[in-house]
Order: structure tokens, then sequence, then C-alpha cells
């Protein structure tokens, strides 16, 4: 493609550099990015371009702006690109002009720019999660309010015997007035939460990987699709260990010298995954014969906590999920195989031994 676009995208504003290699015309220009007709103009006047912009948020109308006009979209590691600048100056044309001095040199720092598909499936999970937390907090209000007049149920207050003694209790002013309007909200996002729940079960049920995923204990609708939509393509990732660091489960280090020093993980990507595989974890403790005992020996053998146990779980797990996804095997086959292959070691350690 003969023209090249760099752009420092903002809210409301972009600043556009772009060169035409075929005629060595290049140009500038500010867009206002409340006028979104003027901004699908200047971006179809070109036939066929290269678009490069930093990784940020708010900007999925944009993305989705140039893959309608039928431009080429490449996302940037913002550290990166801004590593990759020669002067410590920086503005909105000087971002711009060094976008588009990597595009023109084949040095763009590309990260990899999830599809459309994948997109909405990882939204919808998004939403799904903000509203279980509004549900989480509401429930906890209510809670206090029975605590306050001493009716203590903990999770039995939401049975139906619970919720007759609540609407018994004797409440007045602000804490009627809580009652009754936290149970009226706590209805209507049980369901939008089904409502949301049903469209997800939709995406899986037309998705043969995810299906696969469900076949692991402990893994269900929720973590199969944040696992398979944002893994995918597996291609990306030539060892386990970067999955690993792409999902934040590599531990951070700091070495120098003869010392060398590991901490915790480095939290980096989705956080979301990271809690859904950590609850997929904990369930899959009780279906699974091998993540069951190298949990219970983390606690034992290495003193570890609880917390740090079920992250490497649910790290094992999350390597686990993605060589069936890479290899397209569901859970038997995955177990198969891995009998065969300690059958096969097993067998060639007396051949060793004798040698």
């Amino acid at each position: 493609m003969p023209v090249y676009i760099g752009v420092d995208f903002h809210t409301r504003t972009q600043t556009v550099c772009w060169c035409d290699t075929a005629t060595g015309e290049c140009g500038e220009q500010e867009l206002e990015n409340g006028d979104l007709e003027e901004v699908r103009r200047f971006y179809q006047q070109f036939p066929q371009a290269v678009v490069g912009v930093e990784a940020l948020g708010y900007a999925g109308w944009f993305h989705r702006l140039i893959e309608e006009v039928g431009h080429a979209l490449l996302v940037g590691n913002a550290q990166e690109i801004r590593r990759r600048a020669g002067r410590r100056h920086k503005n909105d044309h000087r971002d711009a002009v060094l976008i588009l001095d990597l595009l023109l040199h084949e040095d763009f720092p590309e990260i990899h720019h999830l599809p459309p598909a994948s997109r909405e499936v990882l939204g919808l999970l998004r939403y799904r999660h903000r509203l279980v937390k509004m549900q989480t907090m509401l429930k906890n209000g209510v809670q206090a309010v029975a605590l306050n007049e001493g009716l203590r149920l903990k999770s039995k207050l939401w049975t139906e015997a619970g919720r007759e003694l609540l609407a018994a209790l004797p409440l007045e002013g602000a804490g009627a007035w809580q009652r009754e309007t936290s149970l009226a909200m706590l209805g209507e996002l049980g369901k939008q939460i089904e409502r949301t729940e049903g469209e997800l079960q939709k995406r899986a049920q037309a998705d043969e990987c995810v299906l696969r995923l469900q076949t692991h204990p402990g893994v269900g609708l929720l973590t199969s699709l944040a696992v398979a939509h944002l893994l995918r393509p597996t291609k990306r990732f030539a060892r386990t260990r970067q999955v690993a660091a792409y999902c934040g489960f590599d531990p951070r280090e700091q070495s120098s010298g003869d010392r060398q020093r590991f901490g915790h993980i480095s939290k980096q990507g989705s956080r979301l995954v990271r809690f859904l595989l950590g609850q997929a974890a904990l369930s899959a403790l009780e279906g699974d014969d091998e993540l069951r005992p190298f949990y219970y020996r983390l606690l034992k053998h290495r003193h570890k906590h609880p917390g740090v146990a079920i992250t490497a779980t649910a790290r094992k797990l999350l390597i686990r999920l993605f060589v069936m996804l890479r290899d397209q095997i569901d859970y038997a086959e995955f177990r198969r195989r891995g009998r065969d292959a300690r059958c096969a070691r097993e067998a060639q350690r007396p051949a060793l031994c004798s040698a």
C-alpha cells in the first residue's frame, strides 16, 4: 500500500500525518472527532492506506471506521513508540510524525489487535462482571441493614424464607427506603445478568473451540469464552511462557549480578481473565486429580499462602486450556496424551539406567 498515515489520537481531536510513497506527497491535518462525517471523508480520499495508532481506550469507533473504509489498521505499543523518539520534546505533531516515520521504515511496534467478534464477546463479559459487582454491593448494603436490626442470616438472607424475614423487619426512614429500593434494583440487575448470560451462551454454542474448553473440570461458560477469544489465534505464542506473560501470570524479576530474585506476578493483561481463571481453578480442584495434589503440595511443602497456591493453579489451568485450544482437543484427549507421555518417559528410564 503506497499511503501511510500516522495518527496521534485523543478523545476530542486527532492529529494526522500522511505520506504517499508513490507520488512523494505528504501532509498534515487536525480533525475534530465530534464531526464523524468529516473524519470519514478524510480517510475515504485515500484508496488504500496503512494507518498506525497507539493503543488506547475509547477508540472503538475509530477502529471500526478505519476497517469500514478498507484501510489496514496497525495498533502500536505506546511505550515502545515513545522509546523510539529521538528527542524529549513531545506534542501532537511530533507524535504523529514519529508514528508515520516508524511506519515508513517498517519499525512500527505493532501489537495484536483483537478482531471485532472477540472484542464484542470480551465487552459482554466485562459488562456482566460490572453488573455482578453492582449486585454484590447492593446485597452487602441490605445485609448491613439486616445486621443493624439483629437479623443474622448471612447467605440464607437471599432464600425465600430469608426474604420473608427481611420484609417483616419493622424498619423506618432510611432503613426502610434502602431495603425497598435495593430489593427492586436487585431484581432488575438479576434480569439483566440473565439476559447477558443468555447472549453469551448463544456465542458459545456457535463456537466449537469454546465448547471443547468447557470439557475441562471447573471451566464454564465465562472462562471458556474469555480464554478462547483472548488467546486466538494461538500461533502468536511460540511458548507457553509467553501465554502466561500475556495474561499477567509471569513473576516479576529483579536480578542483578549473582543475586536472582523473583517477586509476585506482573498482573499485566486482562484482570478479568485472571479473576475468571482463579475462580475456575478453585472449581477444578474438585474434579481434576492432578490439579488438586498440585495445589495442596504447594500449601504443604512450600508453606505458601492459599492465594499464591491458587494463583499457581490458575496459571497451570491457563496453560492447559491454551494447549487444548492450540491442538483443538478436548479434556479427555489432553489427559490421554499426558498419560502416554509419562508412560514413554518411564519406559526409557530402565534403558538409561542399564546404559
